[in-house]
């Protein structure tokens, strides 16, 4: 009696993109990095500045990093590839005011790329944390040891009111993390919608009929 072979497990299926919609790489490794390096060096400086030590030569050392990084996304929104530069993604009130009436539907946007609100929040994060460098550079405290290396190059008026723009500052980019961690949030629990796999991974789902406009390619 011939014995048969027992059937094979069928193979799980492979991810399927909801109807409308593909899967593609969309962060490039540099994006990637840069942003959980700042992300990370953002907090860290914050935690310095706000509780201690007394002596602020690593706060220092962290500011001279953000503000490399700084310098590195401004170039890349410029020359980077296509889904990091500004001219891919920031857009005029008449774009907010239409992504924002989809908003809270409890939908995915599948946006291929920043969406406007999530624009605004670059823009914004970009603009505070290059005038919160600026402010640390120029500051001169009371104490007389955490003395910014271009305080000498400004007036004496000018250092020391620094220093409150420098506090005031850390308070707005507070906000501005909140704020970036709750929409994640939002995002997650209401759209579902997951924002932090692509800046990990790089790739995204997005809708195809966006992709093809964004490409210059034409609708099927």
């Amino acid at each position: 009696m011939t014995r048969q072979a027992a059937p094979r497990p069928a193979p799980a299926p492979a991810e399927v993109s909801p109807a409308g919609t593909e899967r593609v790489r969309l962060w490039d490794p540099m994006l990637r990095v840069y942003h959980w390096l700042l992300a990370g060096l953002v907090i860290l400086n914050w935690c310095l500045g706000k509780f201690g030590p007394d002596s602020m030569s690593l706060h220092f050392w962290c500011g001279y990093a953000i503000a490399a990084l700084l310098v590195f996304r401004v170039v890349w929104g410029i020359a980077g590839p296509r889904s990091a530069r500004f001219s891919n993604f920031v857009t005029g009130p008449r774009g907010i005011v239409g992504y924002g009436r989809g908003l809270f539907r409890r939908e995915p946007s599948y946006w291929p790329g920043h969406n406007p609100l999530g624009a605004l929040s670059v823009i914004a994060m970009l603009v505070v944390l290059a005038a919160q460098v600026g402010a640390g550079l120029i500051s001169d405290p009371d104490d007389f040891v955490n003395v910014g290396p271009l305080a000498d190059k400004v007036s004496g008026a000018t250092s020391s009111a620094a220093v409150g723009w420098h506090h005031f500052g850390a308070d707005v980019i507070l906000i501005l993390v909140i704020l970036h961690v709750g929409m994640i949030a939002y995002y997650r629990i209401w759209k579902r919608e997951d924002l932090v796999a692509p800046m990990i991974t790089g790739w995204k789902t997005v809708r195809r009929d966006d992709r093809d406009d964004r490409d210059g390619r034409s609708r099927p």
